[in-house]
């Protein structure tokens, strides 16, 4: 058995209400993380939080912080607050974003700044409002949950793909600078995942190509190697490895998880 050996460490995960983020923040809980869940929706942050706390860690927290971190203000009051709970935060997981599907003609200039805001954005303001910290303590482990139309640009979903690759550049470059002060910071990139976001993105893709959506998701799953989706506690699995010091020489780095469906060398 893997022993991550992170107990007692804090963490912050975004967009932790569903999906990936909320099987990470309960990934991490159950290794003995004490951990912060920011997220917009009140309701959806409470069930979350209480559906991880129904199986109790002795030594693990969970909290759930209402935040919209595509405003400057919203990414301060995550940090803000978990540094007040916990009195530090070692791990940061970006993870929220959404962007919407659809043919270019059809986007307005709205449907990028959206996304831009909340995801590029609100990736770049975590990580300037947290590295303070971990550069007095010297010490950090942040994640960017990225996604592979950053690599590989995808019609129909283009505000996605421009953020996506403009988080890898991001990504990339910051942990250069980091480097020096002990702080990693590596993307993790899902393909196609069996979350509710996967789920609304194909109905939207789906409509602008004019196709039913079992037939979108279907021609989607024969073009991935591995013949099916990943699944969110796949993602978990690697954040838990990547934020343990069993990676700890791994920094500045993209891993795909995507059933081999990225082409190239």
């Amino acid at each position: 058995m893997v022993e991550f050996r992170l107990v007692g460490k804090t963490a912050i995960v975004t967009g932790g209400s569903a999906g990936i983020g909320f099987a990470t923040a309960r990934a991490l809980y159950h290794e003995g993380v004490q951990v912060a869940i920011a997220a917009r929706d009140p309701e959806r942050l409470e069930q979350a939080v209480q559906t991880i706390r129904s199986v109790p860690v002795a030594t693990a927290e969970v909290i759930g912080i209402v935040a919209d971190v595509s405003q400057a203000e919203g990414a301060d009051k995550v940090v803000a607050a978990a540094i007040e709970q916990f009195g530090q935060v070692d791990i940061l997981i970006n993870n929220a974003g959404s962007a919407r599907a659809g043919s270019f003609l059809d986007l307005e200039d709205e449907a990028f700044l959206d996304a831009w805001n909340l995801k590029l954005l609100g990736y770049i303001r975590l990580v300037r409002a947290i590295v303070p910290d971990m550069i007095q303590r010297r010490d950090g482990r942040i994640i960017n949950i990225i996604g592979g139309a950053g690599r590989t640009p995808r019609p129909n979903f283009l505000p996605g793909g421009t953020t996506n690759a403009a988080l890898l550049n991001f990504t990339r470059g910051i942990a250069k600078e980091l480097a020096q002060h002990n702080i990693r910071i590596n993307a993790v990139s899902p393909g196609l995942t069996a979350t509710e976001r996967a789920e609304q993105l194909a109905v939207q893709t789906a409509q602008s190509l004019g196709v039913s959506v079992d037939q979108y998701k279907a021609e989607v799953i024969r073009n991935i190697p591995l013949g099916r989706m990943v699944l969110p506690e796949e993602i978990a699995n690697l954040v838990l490895f990547l934020v343990s010091d069993l990676a700890a020489s791994i920094t500045g780095a993209e891993v795909l998880v995507d059933g081999g469906s990225t082409p190239g060398v």
